[in-house]
């Protein structure tokens, strides 16, 4: 028998598998829209139905984090709390280590983490900033006639910039939440299968927040 921990919730994985696909479609939809190139190659046609499936998912985008701030206000205000929590020792010396660790992890010892590690903190934090500016820039688009032409221009360029931001950090994200990298081989499963990760992976991963967790066995399960 194997010991795991319930690190996510079902709704929790169900609102982070609709807004990992709206995201990726917006990213599909956005590169067509955003390079000439690419447009071109593909057509009118093409770009004006792509261009409403670019605001089909631009909703859902939207939607699907603020109904789960609805449905599970407490674990908005957990995630927040995770989000803005100090740093300690550890989260500074993971955050040095890092670098190497990406390219040797083998070799390269990491310090405990808690349940959000500092790194994905920083990523989360300039993921939010992110979506949250390609949103608010979004809508003033989709407003387009309603604003003046500088409001229009101004959000246009911030809507650029954005969709690079989050594309790039998007591919990070994959690389590291998909198992890409050797270390973190089998995390898809937090997210995209039950939401339970092994005791041992918990402790290489979040080791202070997996020993808090081992020790109060509420969200211990055995298979």
């Amino acid at each position: 028998m194997t010991r795991y921990i319930q690190r996510h919730s079902l709704l929790k994985r169900v609102i982070h598998g609709v807004h990992t696909v709206a995201c990726l479609a917006l990213i599909a939809s956005g590169t067509i829209l955003f390079v000439p190139a690419l447009g071109r190659a593909v057509g009118s046609d093409v770009v004006q139905s792509v261009r409403m499936l670019h605001r089909v998912f631009a909703v859902v985008f939207i939607s699907a984090p603020l109904l789960g701030m609805i449905v599970a206000p407490k674990g908005f205000v957990h995630i927040m709390k995770n989000f803005f929590a100090p740093w300690d020792a550890d989260d500074k010396k993971f955050m040095m280590l890092f670098p190497k660790y990406l390219f040797s992890p083998k070799k390269t010892h990491m310090p405990k983490q808690h349940e959000v590690k500092s790194g994905q903190r920083l990523a989360d934090g300039m993921l939010i900033a992110a979506s949250v500016l390609i949103a608010i820039t979004g809508v003033i688009l989709w407003a387009g006639r309603f604003v003046s032409p500088e409001v229009f221009r101004t959000a246009l360029m911030l809507h650029d910039v954005a969709f690079v931001l989050v594309t790039f950090i998007m591919c990070a994200h994959i690389y590291l939440g998909a198992g890409v990298f050797q270390p973190y081989r089998g995390s898809v499963r937090l997210m995209f299968g039950d939401g339970r990760v092994s005791e041992a992976d918990a402790l290489y991963h979040w080791g202070h927040w997996a020993d808090e967790e081992l020790a109060s066995g509420e969200n211990v399960v055995e298979a």
